[in-house]
């Protein structure tokens, strides 16, 4: 996977007039710190829901009840609802956020939900559209939570500005 400069991503984003709102659970807040490492992610990033619990992904970021009970919280269509709900739940008086990223997935090291480690979705929300990735990746929790990030960022840096 390669590794997208945080740094050149913010400016991209800033320039565009573009803004972020993070939906993370089994990054628990690794792509928020990543986003905001660069000087200038204020103009960008508005906030971030560390949502590790199932119920908060229901309560904060509007996941469907119906879904999480029945499909558990590592599944495409949570991510996608993830991914749109944390633009409205941390929208300012200036709106929603322009983009919603969204992760969740199996970090390891044991199976949940009989999904296996090393499965992962990532969700972008941008305007009507949102795209969901199935990643598959190996190694510990440390790695699969590290190109988990890495994922996100890719595929923030890949939306139409």
């Amino acid at each position: 996977m390669v590794t997208v400069d945080a740094a050149e991503l913010i400016s991209s984003l800033a320039d565009a007039g573009q803004t972020v709102a993070i939906a993370e659970s089994l990054t628990g807040g690794a792509v928020s710190a990543a986003l905001i490492a660069p000087a200038g992610a204020s103009a960008v990033v508005r906030g971030a829901v560390v949502a590790y619990d199932t119920e908060l992904k229901a309560s904060l970021l509007g996941v469907d009840r119906d879904l999480l009970d029945s499909e558990g919280p590592v599944h495409p269509e949570v991510a996608r609802q993830m991914a749109i709900g944390v633009r409205v739940a941390l929208a300012t008086s200036g709106g929603a956020a322009t983009i919603g990223i969204a992760t969740t997935g199996v970090a390891g090291p044991a199976s949940q939900g009989g999904r296996e480690p090393g499965t992962v979705f990532v969700a972008i929300s941008h305007g009507d559209a949102v795209e969901v990735r199935e990643a598959n990746l190996a190694g510990d929790r440390s790695a699969v939570r590290a190109a988990t990030v890495d994922l996100a960022l890719e595929m923030l840096g890949n939306i139409p500005r």
